[in-house]
């Protein structure tokens, strides 16, 4: 028997079919602002408590915060701005995803290729960007709703600066532990240089690439393979390469500058015997230039995706 409830009494509230719940955790507007201001505080404290002090229980907070930052406010900034439709768990996943993958990918790659060359890094640059485009489409293999420029260049993104991030890491312990002692001002340069121009120039990459992907990509989910596909990969790829290849071609050409005798074994051995200090500070400037020109050329080729694309200034 049906039990009506008695006249008067308070009925229950039933979602509107129109509005239905959201079923993705919610993210304060401006958090990745507060995470960035923050946690350069936060990094900034640490090194100065590790250079007062002398102490290495704090090196791995400073690694950690140096490395994660860039890339973890993006991945908040992504949430905040393209959480509803994409799904922050899918640009979490690809985060993750890439970071792993991508690293794993690298270190078999670097193991296998014994010394510094040309034919090394443009090897490195082919399997890092198809790592991490392995690790997209290993994402979003059942995710067969998310396609387009905009949603490949947000989770491109995502996937690249997670590599970024777990490569920072790397390169921070083997500056903190390669050198006998504590040198506290090349561990700090190594951040601020992987941390800034390298993630940005890694986050753009894969994010041209997942573009250009999810923009042929079917709509039943099936990616495509096409001549445009392949084309944006070599170029990515070879943008990688120039990336990596900063550090050889400024210690060839500091040597060329200052007057010296320049050879191939500059650009593999990557080192100077006995530099001056001039010739430390044109390094410095060359090879963090080198990387900022590279990181600049992705972005104005992600600029140019996203001009020809109505559906990017579209807010979700």
């Amino acid at each position: 028997m049906t039990q009506f409830p008695p006249p008067g009494a308070p009925r229950a509230r039933i979602p509107s079919p129109q509005q239905p719940p959201p079923s993705y955790p919610r993210i304060r507007p401006g958090l990745w602002r507060r995470c960035l201001w923050s946690g350069l505080a936060l990094w900034a404290s640490t090194a100065l408590a590790v250079q007062v002090s002398g102490s290495t229980a704090l090196l791995p907070t400073l690694v950690l915060l140096g490395s994660f930052l860039v890339p973890v406010t993006f991945v908040l900034w992504a949430c905040e701005r393209h959480g509803r439709d994409l799904g922050v768990n899918v640009i979490l996943g690809c985060f993750l995803t890439g970071g792993t993958l991508g690293i794993l990918g690298a270190a078999l790659t670097k193991d296998l290729l014994l010394y510094p060359s040309p034919r090394m890094f443009a090897v490195l640059g082919l399997a890092e960007e198809a790592m991490k485009l392995g690790a997209l489409l290993f994402v979003l293999r059942r995710q067969t709703r998310i396609r387009g420029l905009r949603a490949g260049l947000v989770l491109g993104a995502a996937v690249g600066l997670g590599f970024a991030a777990m490569e920072g890491v790397g390169y921070a312990f083997h500056a903190a532990a390669g050198t006998p002692g504590l040198d506290l001002g090349e561990l700090l340069e190594t951040e601020i240089l992987r941390g800034v121009p390298a993630s940005v120039g890694q986050g753009l990459w894969t994010a041209i690439a997942g573009g250009v992907l999810l923009a042929c990509r079917h709509p039943n989910g099936r990616f495509r393979l096409t001549g445009t596909v392949a084309a944006t990969y070599l170029g990515v790829a070879l943008l990688h390469t120039l990336a990596e290849s900063t550090h050889g071609i400024a210690v060839w050409l500091v040597v060329r500058l200052t007057g010296g005798e320049p050879g191939r074994r500059l650009f593999t051995e990557g080192y100077i015997a006995h530099p001056t200090e001039a010739q430390q500070h044109l390094f410095a400037l060359l090879s963090v230039g080198g990387l900022i020109v590279v990181a600049l050329l992705g972005l104005a080729w992600a600029s140019t995706l996203t001009r020809r694309d109505p559906s990017w200034r579209s807010t979700p």
